[in-house]
């Protein structure tokens, strides 16, 4: 009867074990040692080798002849173990048997010393599954087992077992197992089992499996019952994954903003029967990788996938910036989450490539980013390319040969004739003479600027009578628009009374009319009337003096309050936008 690989090719001794030395080691030493604990706490990812250290160590610790540590899988008792005939050493699911009546039931067996074996030992796999009533349950007996009891727990998820737990447990952290020695592990079972695996599959399947060696074997068998040689593509066909090669296509064209392509080449994939849920997870790894390369390009090397070559990484990375590439990471990882519980995840999957190419079909922050990122860019390319162009044009005409006298001459009279350019007519001062002024064309030797000195001088315009200003006129805004200069110079019991005040300036003299005797008694001071001349001169341009009175102007116009905050709103919009 066929079994499968990851059954067949478990290990059974620590030594076995690939990429958890730090587990294995030490668990190795406990056992030569006897320092053994009563309860152990195996914790990480799916396929990491949890359930197979805890089955190693349950006949590590009833074996009658270890060696160094590991179980010699020979005796009677490590036989019965890995065959599950001794009853003594028992696995338990906790998804399954999760109530408290069965951890009661295993309880009042734990009493009991084993019948064939040294120690007891039960394997709780999944332990957070349990329930609140159950964690309860089993506390009583971690707290103060038997000799002969050893409990392994092992879980995925350890922030969902109690602390009360925790704290009972030797706790062994089982970490993601590297592609290499997954790959390395790959072709030595195929090579026992003869299969024919290509390099280059063995490194796509540990790229796959991410960390997990069991689901690196289940991979390897799935692909081995296609038969042939399994390769990279083999792999492809067989698993129904898009290759690197059409996820670097698909980038490009994303990048290169080409929706038709992009579009087109989803299409294809999707006919070819790949998934499009996988086709958008395989962009947003490489999307990670290119951000990766792009913001930390030394010290981010470990961390990439490592299933593209540099020369497609190079070229992919050239076409972006790091905020381009956090838009599309953003995106991706959003239309991931949502392809889920999507009703038609190919429209998904096309909206999720059109906002990929158009950033302005989002509308999120990110996107918004990398559209100014992208104009910024655009102006900063076309401020060059114009300045690169004006050069050369430039150093064209230096290395132009003068041409005849003749030729100057015929060639200078249309040239009179010809519009100034736009810059020019816009330009304050632009007049003939400014255009006589211009060096000659052709590289003629420029006259000395005589003519600019022999041009009569301007006559001096006739003093005209002096024409009063508005505030000469009585401006009733002349007073808002220094209220706070005079507030920001006075002493705060004056403020208050210069806020309810209005004021006119006529003629040079600038009378303060206060609303109530009160009022004028606290403005009509030398110390308020110097701060209103200097502040108030300063701004006319001229000394005035200053009276106080009491009541409303002479001109009839009441302040509105209304329109005074309008006035000082829109001072403080046009001092925040500078």
């Amino acid at each position: 009867m066929y079994q499968a690989l990851y059954r067949k090719w478990r290990p059974k001794t620590f030594s076995d074990v690939v990429g958890q030395a730090h587990v294995t080691e030490t668990l190795q030493r406990q056992v030569a040692e006897g320092r053994l604990s009563h309860a152990y706490l195996f914790t990480g990812t799916r396929g990491t080798g949890k359930t197979t250290c805890a089955k190693i160590l349950a006949k590590a610790v009833n074996c009658e002849q270890p060696e160094n540590g590991n179980p010699c899988n020979r005796c009677p008792s490590c036989l019965g173990i890995e065959s599950g005939a001794f009853l003594d050493v028992m696995e338990l699911d906790a998804a399954s048997n999760n109530g408290v009546d069965h951890v009661r039931a295993l309880r009042d067996e734990a009493i009991y010393t084993p019948a064939q074996v040294k120690k007891r030992v039960y394997i709780i796999d999944e332990v957070h599954m349990l329930s609140i009533a159950a964690f309860n349950a089993l506390l009583k007996i971690l707290e103060e087992p038997p000799e002969h009891l050893m409990f392994i727990l092992a879980t995925t998820e350890l922030h969902k077992v109690p602390a009360t737990i925790l704290s009972r447990c030797q706790r062994f952290a089982f970490r993601r197992i590297l592609p290499r020695e997954i790959e390395e592990r790959l072709r030595y079972i195929a090579g026992q089992e003869g299969i024919d695996l290509q390099a280059d599959g063995a490194e796509l399947l540990a790229h796959i499996a991410d960390g997990a060696l069991r689901d690196a074997l289940s991979l390897l068998d799935q692909c081995a019952a296609a038969g042939g040689t399994i390769d990279s593509a083999a792999v492809l066909d067989a698993l129904g994954l898009a290759g690197n090669l059409q996820t670097a296509q698909l980038m490009d064209c994303v990048l290169r903003r080409d929706t038709k392509a992009a579009l087109g080449l989803l299409h294809q994939l999707y006919a070819s029967g790949k998934d499009v849920g996988a086709v958008l997870g395989e962009l947003s790894a490489l999307a990670r990788d290119l951000l990766i390369s792009k913001t930390a390009p030394e010290g981010g090397a470990a961390l990439l996938t490592g299933g593209y070559d540099s020369r497609t990484m190079e070229g992919l990375l050239q076409q972006a910036d790091s905020a381009r590439f956090i838009a599309i990471c953003t995106t991706l990882q959003r239309a991931a989450a949502e392809m889920n519980v999507s009703v038609n995840r190919r429209t998904d999957a096309e909206l999720c490539l059109l906002k990929l190419c158009d950033e302005t079909l989002s509308g999120d922050l990110s996107a918004i980013n990398a559209r100014l990122a992208r104009l910024e860019q655009q102006m900063s390319a076309g401020v060059r390319y114009a300045a690169a162009e004006n050069a050369a044009r430039i150093a064209q005409a230096a290395d132009a040969p003068a041409p005849k006298q003749e030729k100057r001459a015929a060639e200078a009279a249309p040239l009179e004739d010809e519009a100034p350019p736009p810059w020019e007519e816009s330009a304050p001062g632009a007049t003939e003479e400014a255009y006589d002024d211009a060096p000659p064309p052709y590289g003629e030797p420029v006259a000395p600027a005589a003519k600019r000195e022999e041009a009569p001088a301007p006559v001096a315009a006739e003093p005209q009578p002096e024409t009063p200003k508005a505030s000469d006129a009585g401006d009733a805004d002349l007073w808002l628009d220094l209220m706070e200069s005079y507030k920001n110079r006075l002493t705060p019991d004056k403020r208050a009374f210069v806020g309810q005040a209005d004021g006119r300036l006529v003629n040079g003299l600038l009378t303060v009319y206060c609303p109530t005797d009160v009022a004028k008694a606290m403005l009509d001071t030398e110390a308020v009337a110097a701060v209103l001349r200097e502040v108030t001169g300063q701004s006319v341009g001229q000394e005035i003096s200053v009276r106080f009175t009491v009541g409303e102007p002479e001109d009839g116009k009441k302040r509105d309050k209304f329109q005074d905050l309008l006035r000082m709103g829109s001072k403080f919009d046009n001092f925040n936008i500078k």
